[in-house]
Formats: C-alpha cells, structure tokens, sequence
C-alpha cells in the first residue's frame, strides 16, 4: 500500500543559480513536502534547524522553487492543487486547481511556467506563474509521475509511470513527440546542465535509463539500488544521485561512464534527492521515518538526520543568489 500511495508522488525540481538582479530570495533554506500531515518544513540548510512548517493542501507530494527563490510550488495529490508559497513570509498565496492526482512540478528557467504532472488523468497542466491560471493541458502517456524541463526551455520531459514511456512536450506550441520506451514504471527524470541527456529513474526494475535528447536514442539501462524513485544531477554534470526507496539507500552514477559507486545508506524509504546550487551536498527526504539526510558529495559521508514533518515526499533547495545586480 505504501508503494501505491508513493506512486506519481512527484519529481524534485532544483535550479541552480537564480537570474541576474533576483531578490528576496530563500538561498540557504530547503523546503520539505510532507505527505503525510499537509505541511512544508523550511530547513536552514546551514544549520539543519527547521524554522517553519507551513500549511499547504493534501497530500502534498512534490516541490519546485522558482529560478529567482521567490515562490515554492508545492503539488498536492489528494486535492489536486498546487499551493503557492511566498518564500520571504511563508504565506499560501494561490492554490491553483490542476487535474487528477497531482505528482511532479517543474518550473522553467525564465519563471513563467510551473509545469505540473497529473498522475490521474495522463495530462500535464501548464500554469502561467504571473496569473495562476492554468493555460493548458497537454495529453501525455498514463500515470506521469515526474516532469523537468531543459535548460534551454524548449522542451519538458514527463516520466509516464504506467506505461514504461518519457513524453517529450516542445513547450512553444504545446506537442508532444512520439513516446520513448525506457524501463519498468519510470518514476523520475533530471535533465544534466548541458541539456544533452535525461536521466530516468525505473522504480520496479532498478535501473536508470539515459536518453540522449538530441535524438531520443536510449542507452543500456543501469542497475541501480531496490525500487528507484528520484534522480538529481550535480551542477557541475559529472554525477546523478538515485534515491532508492526499496533499500533505503543512495546510488551515485559517475555521468561519463555509467558507473555506480557503492550505495549510500541513509533513512527509510527514501524518496527524493536534491543538490545544493555548490554541489557540495545532497539531500535526501526519507519517506518512512520523517527525516532528512544530508550527504558530503565530496565524501559519501552521512549526517546526523534531520527530523521534519510525517512521511516527507518532496525536496527542494533554494537556488543561490546572483552576484550580479540590475542597473538602475
């Protein structure tokens, strides 16, 4: 029952740098999706002190921060909406009505766009960010479960759970390209930095498909930890980090082989990863006992848990400010 209830719950959306002149940001906070009571937990990633727990719908499943930290858009399954959070006061600002069982969120780099896939009805709802409304409902493969878009914005990759298949959405008119078959109820997708490939997590056969997106070509899959449902990738592309949430345990793919190192052991049932905008940590929200997990890249090694809200399904970190700042 836990693993239905898991299923489409979402995918992780991180940015890594916001646009120039951004302010009023969150950098140097992570906000946690927890499930199983309806709230956000706001972490002060410098610390590992929870300062908030904000209400939102529920159900909430999946988090997404916009390029300039701003806003924090958080899906809710059980309802099917997506609460808006203002990141510098915590408040609720919008709850916005998308479709069937809500499970991923992405944002596109320019902010514009959150785009939300709905694991009950095989759409994608495409919400403009200044207004709130949804502009469209794009059709995709059954059970999308998860959502990234590319750097360059043009194209949106959804992770169709139930039918083993990536829908490719071209964001400017909306279609979507024939499906790409990859492996067994594909969970997640991350698109790496340069934009040249997706990586999708296949939660009932273990593996990690890569597709190349200049041609949809697929690679050989590669096996990973037991039931794999999220997948990030390092700012700098060098390394995708699998949450496995069969065997409480973190995979670390080296990008330019394919290799997997040994697995990194953290909390129970873990469903979501995320990178810090240094590269230097990820974090991992753990289904099964209300914590986070925070791993040393550099090292492997794992701090002490930090203790969150009831079931946590979602993570995201807050993008770091720009150096630069608008002329006058």
């Amino acid at each position: 029952m836990v693993v239905i209830a898991l299923s489409g719950l979402g995918i992780l959306a991180v940015t890594s740098a916001a646009p120039a002149g951004a302010a009023g940001g969150c950098a140097g906070t992570a906000y946690v999706a927890n499930n199983g009571d309806g709230t956000v937990s706001v972490i002060t990633t410098a610390t590992g002190v929870v300062s908030r727990a904000i209400p939102v719908g529920h159900g909430p499943g999946t988090v997404a921060i916009t390029p300039d930290g701003k806003h924090a858009y958080v899906v809710n399954r059980s309802d099917g909406t997506v609460s808006v959070i203002t990141t510098a006061t915590g408040v609720v600002s919008a709850a916005v009505t998308v479709g069937a069982g809500p499970a991923g969120v992405a944002i596109t780099p320019n902010a514009k766009h959150a785009y939300v896939a709905n694991n009950g009805d095989g759409t994608v709802s495409v919400i403009t960010t200044a207004t709130g409304v949804v502009s469209a409902a794009v059709t995709v493969g059954i059970g999308p479960a998860g959502v990234a878009i590319t750097p360059d914005a043009k194209h949106a990759y959804v992770a169709n759970r139930s039918d083993g298949t990536v829908s490719v959405i071209t964001t400017a008119t909306g279609k979507v390209s024939a499906p790409i078959t990859v492996g067994n109820s594909p969970e997640g997708v991350a698109i790496t930095p340069d934009g040249k490939h997706a990586y999708v997590a296949n939660f009932d056969d273990g593996t990690v498909s890569v597709i190349t997106t200049a041609t949809g070509e697929v690679s050989a899959p590669i096996t990973v930890g037991h039931l794999p449902t999220r997948v990030a990738i390092t700012p700098d592309g060098k390394h995708a980090y699998v949450a496995n949430f069969g065997d409480g345990t973190v995979s670390v793919i080296t990008t330019a082989t394919g290799e997997v190192s040994a697995p990194i052991a953290v909390g129970h049932l873990p469903t979501r990863v995320a990178i810090t905008p240094d590269g230097k940590h990820a974090y991992v929200a753990n289904f099964g006992d209300g914590t986070v997990s925070v791993i040393t890249t550099a090292t492997g090694v794992v701090s002490a848990p930090i203790a969150v809200g009831n079931a946590p399904a979602g993570l995201a970190i807050c993008p770091k400010p720009s150096a630069h700042r608008r002329r006058p």
